[in-house]
């Protein structure tokens, strides 16, 4: 997963920027806060007084006032956010807001990379074919059952289209919030404009805004990296092809989008069952949508690759109208 020094660096330095962002948000809420409220400027001064005597006293080891002072320090701190609360502030309006919670805007925890870094070093080797430049479009907040109708009972499911999506959306958000104990795998079965995509961007989304790595590859492209990292003779080619490659490995949720679409062969079919054998054995998070059934799965892969995904996946089978067909049909 190794980078080019000069794309390391630039990840750090956006590193850097969103830290002196941070910190200059952070001074204007406390000049805003102080002008609004003078008091919180008073409080404030005592605990800046209050610091510079506790490191006095720790230098002389007198605990008995450390301890009093303290406790000084705590009811200043109480003072201070009940006056942000009574002024309709929120309590934690003085204190520095970060984008990554569990590393403070490092990108590092104890001198392994944070999630969010691995996720930044994703998205600048997957640049132009990740998903987050639609994710504000789509995810469960614009997400709606109107699609789906609520009429007629699909045969093969034996539930309307509507009660059926509905099942799915709960069990996709059930599996959002297991996906750090259950290592589940998803396969969307359906046809074409019925919503897999859209669905999977919405699970993409919230894994992200978790702090999970995701990767998102419709099928053909997939198969054109690994094909690459298989085949290719020239060597920048090759080493990003490595790096895209133990990523598709690595990543906490692998999205293949449209299997079936892409050209299929032995070698399509090989690599395929790698990858899933791979992140099984990793125990690593993988969905999968396809406008194929079971049965073609079958016949256009093979029986191993089958065999994973029926004993590993859990399978969704959406029905309903190409709802693409029915915007444009409405927007007329």
């Amino acid at each position: 997963m190794a980078l080019k020094k000069y794309q390391y660096n630039r990840i750090l330095r956006e590193y850097d920027d969103i830290r002196f962002q941070n910190k200059y948000e952070l001074d204007n809420r406390i000049k805003e806060a102080f002008e609004a409220i003078p008091k919180l400027k008073e409080l404030e001064d005592k605990l800046i007084s209050l610091s510079a005597q506790s490191g006095r006293l720790a230098l002389f080891g007198n605990t008995k006032a450390l301890d009093e002072l303290k406790e000084n320090t705590a009811s200043i701190r109480e003072q201070q956010r009940q006056l942000l609360l009574d002024h309709g502030y929120p309590e934690d309006y003085l204190q520095m807001q970060y984008k990554c919670i569990k590393c403070k805007d490092t990108g590092f925890i104890d001198n392994e990379k944070c999630n969010c870094f691995k996720q930044a070093i994703a998205d600048m080797i997957y640049e132009g074919s990740n998903i987050k430049s639609v994710l504000d479009r789509e995810n469960f907040r614009t997400f709606s059952f109107k699609y789906y109708s609520d009429d007629y009972i699909d045969e093969s499911i034996g539930l309307s289209p509507l009660s059926n999506m509905q099942k799915i959306v709960a069990s996709c958000k059930s599996f959002i919030r297991h996906f750090d104990k259950k290592h589940d795998n998803l396969l969307f079965l359906g046809n074409t404009g019925v919503g897999k995509t859209f669905l999977a961007n919405c699970i993409a989304k919230e894994l992200l805004d978790r702090g999970y790595t995701v990767i998102y590859l419709t099928a053909f492209r997939l198969f054109d990296i690994l094909e690459k990292y298989k085949f290719s003779k020239e060597a920048e080619n090759s080493i990003i092809a490595a790096n895209q490659f133990e990523f598709i490995l690595d990543c906490d949720m692998l999205i293949i989008d449209d299997l079936g679409t892409e050209l299929s062969n032995s070698f399509t079919t090989s690599q395929l069952y790698l990858i899933i054998n791979e992140r099984l054995l990793r125990q690593k998070s993988t969905l999968i949508s396809t406008n194929l059934s079971l049965d073609n799965l079958n016949t256009n892969y093979s029986e191993r690759i089958y065999s994973r995904i029926i004993s590993n996946y859990n399978i969704r089978r959406i029905v309903g109208e190409d709802i693409r067909l029915y915007k444009a049909v409405g927007e007329k």
